[in-house]
């Protein structure tokens, strides 16, 4: 009997362990995250179908070449510099690189490793951080040109300031010659005549100043015809980790306008921002469904996003929505940058946007395009 008691002692032992080895190479094996185990020699010892998905290589190419090989060449040497500090038994946290797929894509990696020195190995869980690196890239760029714009601007304003300061010192002599008595007189009625002559004056030269500066303002944004969903198809790419992480549901027609006269980095800007936006701001247990698509409405052209996310009160928010640095959530990732960016994207090129939401009720983005 003791014998007996003692092999089920065993046998269920046995089982659990079974159990949390199944579990963990279960866990291991669908986790979204990047999980490898790597040698100090440098080579992957162990991987998850993730990282062949998204490195685009099989297991058996991971495995057989160094890790270097698949770094980005302009990374290679603070890779390296991370792989001696944790042969040093320094945790590495939050170390981003890139790594080049097999079609010949970048991606932005960011590790949190943790070195085994008894065993030579290193334990590393990496994320797909490409489209928050691209987020701040493209604001970084629009935010340069923004302030090239204002320095524009201010350039203009000094100008205009320098050039129209001779028609204001004439009116400003002339109403000091001015006598409020003599409203008949014929030296008067001439001094009126001159002040009429100077204000239309300024005003050619205010208006031509101003001309000038729209100029600019469009030369440095050109029109091209875009089909929308190959641009939109290109945004979808550079964020796909972040859609299926999120089991995002998009749906797409743009059966009733294909094709838009815009500017290409505007538009991606505008696609990019909205939907990331909306991925963010999604109600907590309620998977995001966004839609886009496109109508005409009495021959204007409009460009359609809505999702099912934690809306706006629009009675709070509603004239603050587009302005730089305007937050209306407690999420730590928003910088109150996307939405400003949209609305001047959309505004220099002559179109509007307007919002429509209800709190916890969703968003409903409308662009309307210049004709």
């Amino acid at each position: 009997m003791r014998m007996r008691k003692m092999m089920r002692i065993i046998n269920n032992a046995s089982n659990n362990n079974f159990n949390a080895d199944a579990k963990f190479e279960d866990f291991f094996n669908h986790s979204l995250d990047l999980l490898c185990i790597a040698g100090y020699d440098g080579y992957f010892k162990k991987i998850n179908p993730a990282v062949c998905k998204l490195l685009e290589y099989s297991k058996d190419e991971l495995l057989s070449r160094p890790i270097n090989d698949f770094v980005y060449h302009e990374d290679k040497t603070q890779t390296k510099s991370a792989r001696n500090s944790l042969r040093e038994r320094n945790p590495l946290i939050d170390f981003e690189n890139r790594y080049q797929t097999k079609s010949g894509k970048l991606v932005w990696l960011l590790w949190t490793s943790t070195p085994l020195e008894n065993e030579k190995l290193i334990y590393a869980v990496g994320k797909n951080i490409t489209y928050k690196k691209k987020l701040e890239e493209e604001r970084n760029y629009h935010l340069a040109k923004l302030t090239q714009i204002n320095n524009d601007f201010k350039q203009l304003t000094y100008t205009a300031t320098h050039d129209l300061r001779s028609p204001v010192n004439n009116l400003i002599s002339i109403f000091e010659l001015l006598d409020t008595n003599k409203i008949k007189d014929p030296d008067t009625l001439e001094y009126i005549s001159i002040i009429k002559e100077t204000s239309h004056n300024l005003r050619d030269s205010l208006n031509e100043y101003i001309s000038i500066f729209n100029e600019r303002n469009k030369s440095s944004a050109s029109l091209e015809y875009l089909n929308l969903e190959e641009v939109l198809e290109e945004v979808l790419y550079s964020i796909s980790s972040l859609i299926s992480n999120s089991k995002t549901t998009i749906n797409i027609d743009f059966s009733e306008l294909e094709n838009i006269s815009f500017n290409k980095i505007y538009l991606k800007s505008v696609f990019l921002n909205l939907i990331t936006n909306s991925i963010k701001y999604s109600k907590p247990d309620v998977l995001p469904i966004i839609s886009i698509y496109t109508k005409m409405i009495d021959g204007q052209k409009q460009l359609i996003i809505t999702d099912n996310g934690i809306g706006f009160n629009m009675k709070k928010v509603g004239n603050k929505i587009f302005g730089l640095h305007q937050k209306f959530s407690n999420n730590t990732d928003s910088n109150g940058i996307g939405l400003y960016l949209v609305y001047n994207h959309i505004n220099n090129l002559g179109g509007k946007i307007n919002v429509d939401s209800k709190l916890n009720e969703g968003a409903k983005f409308t662009i309307t395009f210049r004709d």
